[in-house]
């Protein structure tokens, strides 16, 4: 049972049908561009030494702060997103609840005892979050796909939307597969009346254990009649972005990875400049960056991608909010930015 938390990859019928997917390709999934997964001098040896001697400065030296947002009574009548830190997410829109990608284990790893959260940062847990009508998957990775977190979601969950062959997941681990909805990139479904959810490239790769590529990464469009929402899951920076933009935008908010970079994966996340990039190539009218503010899955200072992207988003006359995790963004109404990882 322990092995569970791996989950399994697709196989039988489910494979096949899979295989027809125009993102598969020879043995797995594939990026619209060529992506290796090192970038310059780096290499898997390398990169193991450097976060063997990683600067203390990777993580906050003091208790990040929150606010407690009481999701079960929303009284807000515009769409809400509250940022639970990392890439987790919880929006209401439509009186809808959409959950992404959550992670409230306090861990991003198969192993309790690795990739542990900051200080301050699980103030939530899936008991203070209200029944949830839509889950969005973005991609099976341990900081988007969390073990623990989903087997405690199963009885509040009504629907779960997510990348393609992503149920493999799911079904090991004993969900009713009648609930599950997996989406290839360009795929839109009519989620609610008024509700829309359109899955879109990224620019990652997927994986639990040591092979890759079995389940596909994507972003998704969440749009209703009034408001047009980008769910930018894991991404490096390239041409789908503008495409997205051109066939998709303009958007009212981008929701776009700001975190967990570095020279030697340059193709698989985007330095923060090229997130603010990003946000202009969408057409977004405001950024929330996320990935970041949680875990330390990289070298850099633990907020040096929140101060890079806004000295970019500036320049780039783009408008950014940053709340703290709980704290919630009104769309059209409220845009949380204090500088909060000051202390």
């Amino acid at each position: 049972m322990a092995f569970k938390i791996f989950g399994s990859n697709p196989s039988g019928k489910h494979l096949e049908r899979l295989k027809q997917s125009p993102q598969y390709k020879e043995n797995g999934f594939k990026n619209i561009s060529e992506t290796p997964m090192m970038t310059g001098d780096g290499s898997m040896l390398k990169t193991a030494k450097d976060f063997l001697n990683r600067p203390k400065t990777s993580q906050p030296g003091f208790t990040l702060p929150s606010v407690k947002t009481d999701l079960k009574n929303i009284q807000s009548g515009g769409p809400l997103i509250v940022w639970f830190g990392h890439s987790s997410y919880f929006i209401r829109i439509n009186h809808k609840n959409f959950l992404i990608d959550p992670v409230f284990s306090g861990s991003a790893s198969p192993f309790s005892f690795m990739v542990k959260s900051f200080a301050g940062s699980d103030v939530y847990t899936t008991a203070d979050l209200p029944a949830i009508d839509f889950l969005i998957l973005t991609h099976d990775h341990y900081d988007h796909l969390d073990y623990k977190t989903i087997l405690q979601l199963e009885s509040k969950v009504n629907s779960i939307y997510c990348s393609l062959g992503v149920s493999s997941h799911l079904a090991c681990w004993g969900f009713n597969q009648a609930a599950i909805h997996e989406m290839d990139w360009w795929q839109t479904e009519k989620i609610d009346p008024d509700i829309s959810l359109t899955a879109a490239p990224a620019r990652h790769f997927s994986g639990r254990g040591l092979t890759r590529g079995k389940t596909l990464w994507s972003s998704f469009i969440l749009k209703t009649s009034e408001y047009n929402l980008f769910l930018g899951g894991d991404s490096g920076y390239d041409e789908h972005f503008k495409q997205i933009g051109e066939k998709f935008g303009p958007f009212d908010i981008a929701i776009l990875e700001c975190g967990q970079y570095n020279k030697s994966w340059a193709h698989i996340h985007m330095m923060p400049e090229e997130t603010a990039q990003a946000a202009v190539d969408l057409k977004a009218k405001v950024l929330l960056p996320v990935h970041w503010g949680k875990f330390t899955l990289a070298l850099h200072e633990w907020d040096e991608p929140v101060k890079r992207v806004l000295s970019e988003a500036l320049s780039l006359k783009i408008k950014v909010t940053t709340p703290m995790i709980g704290e919630p963004v009104i769309l059209n109404a409220s845009y949380p930015d204090k500088q909060w990882w000051k202390g």
